[in-house]
């Protein structure tokens, strides 16, 4: 079976990273036409809100075949607003290339893709696309790579004509004594042989060999070829692909099938067919998954139960041909059949070695509101759908107002709102976005409900709850009551709904950094239901939250800009305006013409300072908090407030009698 490789395609909006995609595909022959973004007809925008727009929105899969390779390619949106969708696909991928521009160069999000793909482990090439542009800068380019991306970068080649429509690519060759040192140096960072025949100046190892200690730094991340040409011409792209099948590693996270040959696996994105069927993008790991087998998924949200399902349809992407056969590690299927399948779910553990990328969660909140009051039901039901797609889009229902989205920016809100009319046929007005703050437990609180306690309109459940402080961004549950004390559908039931019961902390804002100790427990084995210590959990937990004490965070993000010197003093000033504070400044770029600016700003700055000083970019993708001086602001509740029984049986008595 040939040898399959799944790579990322990467880069700041704009970089031509889908013009690219297309042309690798034309060039591999795997399609026969090339298609434009300007004219809506590229193969992997299919949608039709990034055929008009002219942007990527959801990652998609396209194969190609080089020699006995085959490569599924992975193209993600640019815009800084889908890295939810990018930070999936970096999941599930053996390498990526990262497409900067010859004219624009080191962007800032281009900063964030790299950082990102260094933290996840991949190995990545670097491609300096449209050299053909007037304005293009090759060296330049490459030399603010070493600045600011890579220190370790390895130029492939060099562009000859650089800014006009003849531009090309002439490579390099690691038989030419010249070159073959140039690349030594950069490999004897991490090679003491190499190092040794360079400093005393000793013959190099052959062609071959060099070739091999490239792939080899390359695949562990230590060295970043950077090659140059264009998508639109074509120049020095036959170099890229064969220095993506010759430099990055194909087979991924151990492909072997494990000790016990089930099989590991994510399903990284999910498409709905009008009718309302699902189609998961599963990329396996390791093992073997034969068509119409029964599997178990996990869910990515701690708490959240398995759900089982059968496989119905499988296809093999880049083997449509051979229908019927099995998904093997290392490869990439389409699979329908189970009806809960979401963005996330996991089959089998994580493979050894896997190491999720992790970009911050959105940090802005929008409350939808249907043109039409009808459309209320089939807005939230259209909202829940594509939140399968985008888990991290976190869908709620606020009483009285509508639903409320997180979401990471404006273009996001635009392309869901978008969404809902085209493809669901809801109108839909999305409010301004307000910044999702976080609940840190400030102290320790406990607290008990036992059914010989409980007030007349208690529930045939027994329930002791500890919140304490815990490092880290999550909820940790854990027991100290003996396991196996209870039922498993009634511990199940108490961990799930304290994982729920937390997205709405004291003041309505989801809860962080804690640590919640089941300390108590008791049923009765003729009354006892599990909706008892579902209904009886968020009581218990909100008054064990209260006796801790939460503080409020805002979250802040990281920002980096490059201001040019004479604008420096109105940048900084502005920023000081948004609370911003600045780190680091110093001197960059050539002749001292820029300054390199580092800090952070409340996230609520972010978006109305990128508007205004285009040279400026927040949101770098590290986000940190700090708290919120004054009274804590407050956020509309949705769980009935079980900070006040009374309210909250009032609440849960209405639900029933809707579930009724």
């Amino acid at each position: 079976m040939a040898p399959t490789l799944n790579i990322g395609i990467v880069a700041h909006v704009d970089a031509g990273k889908t013009s690219l995609t297309e042309r690798l595909l034309f060039d591999t022959g795997a399609i026969d036409r090339l298609g434009r973004v300007d004219a809506g007809d590229t193969r992997t925008d299919t949608g039709r809100i990034e055929r008009e727009r002219g942007i990527t929105v959801r990652a998609a899969v396209a194969p190609f075949t080089v020699g006995g390779t085959r490569v599924n390619l992975i193209d993600t949106p640019g815009h800084t607003d889908f890295v939810a969708e990018v930070e999936r696909a970096l999941a599930v991928l053996d390498g990526a290339v990262l497409v900067l521009s010859a004219v624009e160069g080191v962007q800032a999000h281009t900063r964030v893709l790299m950082r990102t793909l260094r933290e996840a482990g991949l190995p990545a090439l670097l491609f300096v696309n449209k050299t053909d542009r007037a304005g293009a800068r090759p060296e330049g380019v490459l030399a603010d790579v070493r600045r600011r991306l890579a220190p370790n970068a390895l130029a492939l080649g060099a562009v000859e004509e650089p800014g006009t429509p003849g531009a090309r690519t002439v490579p390099f060759s690691l038989a030419d004594p010249v070159f073959a040192l140039r690349a030594a140096e950069v490999l004897a960072e991490h090679d003491d042989g190499l190092l040794a025949a360079v400093v005393d100046d000793l013959p190099l190892p052959p062609a071959a060999e060099l070739a091999e200690r490239l792939a080899a730094q390359t695949a562990r991340g230590l060295v970043h070829p950077v090659l140059f040409g264009s998508a639109i011409t074509g120049a020095g792209v036959d170099a890229l692909i064969s220095a993506v099948t010759g430099l990055l590693p194909a087979g991924g996270l151990g492909a072997e099938d494990p000790e016990d040959g089930g099989p590991r696996g994510t399903v990284f994105a999910v498409e709905r067919a009008p009718s309302g069927e699902k189609t998961g993008y599963l990329r396996l790991f390791s093992g073997r998954l034969e068509p119409r087998a029964r599997v178990a998924f996990d869910r990515a949200d701690p708490g959240s139960p398995p759900h089982e399902g059968r496989i119905t349809r499988l296809e093999v992407v880049g083997a449509e041909t051979d229908r019927g056969r099995a998904l093997t590690g290392g490869e990439i299927g389409r699979i329908g059949g189970p009806p809960g399948l979401r963005v996330g779910d996991r089959l089998g553990p994580p493979p050894p070695g896997a190491r999720a990328a992790r970009f911050a969660r959105p940090s802005l909140e929008s409350v939808a509101r249907p043109v039409h009051a009808a459309d209320a039901p089939r807005m939230h039901a259209a909202l829940s759908a594509l939140a399968e797609q985008d888990p991290l889009i976190r869908v709620r229902t606020v009483p009285g107002e509508g639903a409320a989205v997180l979401l990471y920016g404006e273009v996001q809100k635009e392309v869901i709102a978008a969404t809902l009319a085209e493809d669901f046929g809801v109108k839909a007005v999305f409010e301004p976005g307000r910044t999702v703050h976080t609940e840190y437990v400030a102290g320790v609180g406990e607290a008990v409900e036992t059914m010989d306690s409980q007030p007349q309109d208690g529930f045939w459940a027994s329930i002791g709850l500890r919140v304490a402080p815990a490092a880290g961004e999550g909820v940790r549950f854990t027991r100290e009551v003996e396991l196996g004390a209870l039922p498993a559908a009634f511990d199940r039931a108490i961990e799930e709904t304290v994982h729920l019961a937390l997205e709405q902390g004291l003041y309505g804002w989801p809860v962080a950094g804690c640590e919640v100790v089941l300390v108590r427990s008791g049923f009765s084995s003729v009354f006892s239901t599990a909706a008892d210590f579902r209904a009886l959990t968020p009581l218990v937990l909100m008054r064990a939250l209260h006796r801790a004490g939460t503080r409020v965070h805002e979250p802040v993000h990281a920002f980096e800009a490059d201001v040019p010197a004479d604008a420096l003093g109105p940048v900084t000033a502005a920023l000081s305006r948004s609370g911003a504070r600045v780190r680091e400044s110093a001197p960059a770029g050539e002749k001292g013409g820029e300054w390199h600016l580092t800090g952070d700003l409340p996230a609520r700055a972010a978006h109305p300072l990128q508007q205004s000083f285009p040279g400026l970019t927040g949101g770098e993708g590290v986000l940190v908090t700090r708290p919120v001086g004054g009274d804590p602001p407050r956020r509309p509740r949705t769980d009935g407030n079980p900070l006040d029984r009374a309210e909250y049986m009032i609440w849960l008595n209405n639900a029933g009698s809707r579930k009724g």
